[in-house]
């Protein structure tokens, strides 16, 4: 009995060294709780090694701040450091760092604020109790993660995720950015005086503090997704434009074949009825380069290339190689949305914008201007396959130093393309490119395991 009354005794009167001691397996909860409720809100994918590899980062540092350094500066170094951590152990872009960071600052803050001026004015007790008392401190928080892990679940049944980040452009992105800086700001400020002056500071003064958190914030979400929806909807009459343009050259081309049908085959008959199979085989390559580009034309169609983003991609690539009169050949044999399930689709169309590149300009200076692009899936190796394959005029190129910053073959190029992919690399396990050569054809091969 006595036991049960010195436990009692412990965890209802002010005991710093027990909830320091305590604080340290909460801190490990409240990051792991964290991870959970962000990654979720922004569709974030992670491994089993990379939480594991955050949570005992993060929750170290958080410890180790909170013995060594005051609570008033270890608020804003923590905040400093926290989307750092989320950038380099989750790999995921910087909006997406800072956005996740923001989510967590916005919740919490606002549960915070509601259950400590509730718990004083319904228990009429001071903020201090509430930090030194264990009983008091340690519900508080089981509280908040409780409530937090009950968003999180509900966020994911209902799919209330956010999707729209991965595809946005540069500048629309770092406007974002500075917005999300300055709104981390405020929070903190919030934070700050919520959290050391809530037991003086009038209890309406404290709602009103809450509900402005509450309005950036959702007017600032508002504004990103009414802009995402803006570039996606621009992105997509692009996409409109382009299936235009190509459905117009097709049936150019179609009516061209059906007006010189007779004269096609008046001109078969011919080398046939004089036994020219020399000249007939000559006559029948070039019939067959324009049977190709009317394929290639066909391939082009969005219900072949049913993503929007790699259709603009491939589209645009297309036209460009034409105008330099370099034959493309493009073949897919998988369902293209396929590829964003195992990687986002911002760095793989940044991957395919620069191979692409690549290939038009190296093919470009030769005599015989060819590429071949091919998409397959290979569901006994688990990867899905794009090959891009293009002539080539200097056969010297050295295919281990081409991915180094600053190193390319190109006259005032700064050899950072093939640099930034292998900087996409290094953040994704399950990619991987391998560059080979023979004396026709320079070969790319980007593989994406799932």
């Amino acid at each position: 009995m006595e036991f049960f009354q010195t436990i009692l005794t412990a965890v209802t009167t002010p005991n710093e060294n027990l909830i320091n001691i305590l604080g340290i397996p909460l801190t490990y909860l409240d990051v792991f709780i964290g991870l959970l409720f962000f990654t979720t809100v922004l569709n974030i994918f992670t491994t089993k090694k990379e939480k594991l590899i955050y949570v005992l980062i993060y929750g170290t540092l958080s410890i180790i701040m909170n013995v060594f350094i005051p609570k008033q500066y270890a608020l804003f170094i923590n905040i400093i450091i926290w989307p750092i951590l989320i950038y380099f152990t989750l790999k995921t872009s910087i909006l997406k760092s800072i956005l996740g960071e923001i989510t967590v600052l916005v919740v919490t803050s606002i549960l915070d604020a509601i259950l400590i001026n509730s718990i004083t004015k319904i228990l009429s007790i001071s903020l201090e109790q509430i930090l030194v008392i264990p009983v008091y401190k340690i519900s508080t928080s089981l509280i908040i993660y409780l409530i937090m892990l009950t968003l999180t679940m509900a966020i994911k049944y209902f799919k209330l995720n956010i999707n729209i980040f991965d595809n946005m452009h540069k500048k629309t992105k770092l406007f974002i950015i500075l917005n999300c800086i300055l709104l981390v700001i405020i929070l903190a400020m919030q934070f700050y005086l919520i959290m050391f002056y809530s037991d003086t500071m009038p209890i309406v003064i404290t709602i009103i503090s809450i509900i402005g958190i509450i309005a950036y914030f959702f007017t600032s979400l508002f504004s990103i997704v009414n802009s995402s929806k803006l570039e996606i909807a621009n992105r997509d009459l692009e996409g409109a434009q382009l299936t235009i343009h190509s459905l117009k050259v097709l049936h150019d081309t179609v009516r061209s074949f059906k007006h010189d049908f007779d004269n096609i085959v008046n001109g078969i008959g011919g080398y046939v009825h004089n036994n020219d199979m020399e000249g007939l085989e000559k006559y029948y390559n070039q019939l067959l380069q324009d049977c190709k580009k009317t394929n290639n034309l066909y391939s082009l169609s969005p219900d072949v290339i049913n993503h929007p983003a790699i259709y603009n991609i491939l589209a645009t690539k297309y036209y460009v190689a034409d105008e330099l009169n370099i034959q493309i050949e493009l073949d897919i044999f998988l369902d293209l949305n396929e590829i964003e399930k195992h990687m986002k689709i911002y760095e793989f169309t940044r991957i395919l914008g620069i191979l692409l590149d690549n290939a038009i300009e190296a093919a470009s200076e030769c005599k015989d201007k060819k590429i071949n692009v091919t998409f397959r899936n290979e569901e006994n190796k688990h990867r899905i396959l794009v090959i891009i394959e293009n002539t080539y005029k200097d056969k010297k190129v050295d295919i281990d130093k081409i991915f180094e910053k600053g190193i390319s073959s190109k006259k005032d190029h700064s050899g950072l393309g093939l640099w930034k992919i292998r900087e996409i690399l290094k953040r994704n396990n399950n990619l991987n490119l391998f560059t080979t050569k023979d004396n026709k054809l320079f070969k790319q091969q980007f593989e994406i395991y799932y």
